[in-house]
């Protein structure tokens, strides 16, 4: 795990939710560069982020920057006009493997390019 990301999940009391949510991602995303962004870990394939986790008040909200095309009823798709999608976690247990795991495989296969989204004007394309 990222040293920075282990730091960030010690300052939560979430800690043993972050912890796993970090774990099973880096196991899933090998090739991906993970870093603290914007004051979150996220996780990023060719620059662009892919998915992220923050402590929000409902708790830890897990993100993927593409979610609402993965057509998974238990992501709650964001309010803007990005394609983003969350759910959120008040306890360890309630993290089922293989449903995030399907999450981590989908957020590989459906990608929009956020990385270029300033230079787009704040027009979103497809890259996969």
């Amino acid at each position: 795990m990222n040293e920075a990301i282990q730091k960030y999940n010690q300052t939560v009391a979430e800690v043993d939710i972050c912890n796993n949510l970090a774990n099973l991602i880096d196991e899933q995303l090998m090739d991906a560069e993970s870093k603290i962004w914007h004051s979150h870990p996220v996780w990023f394939i060719a620059e662009n982020p892919i998915v992220g986790y923050s402590k929000q008040k409902r708790g830890i909200r897990l993100m993927f920057w593409s979610g609402t095309d993965f057509e998974e009823e238990s992501l709650i798709p964001g309010t803007g006009k990005f394609k983003d999608a969350s759910i959120y976690y008040n306890d360890v247990s309630e993290i089922v493997d293989k449903d995030l795991k399907r999450w981590l495989k989908k957020s590989i296969d459906i990608q929009w390019d956020y990385k270029n989204l300033v230079k787009r004007k704040g027009k979103l394309e497809r890259l996969k």
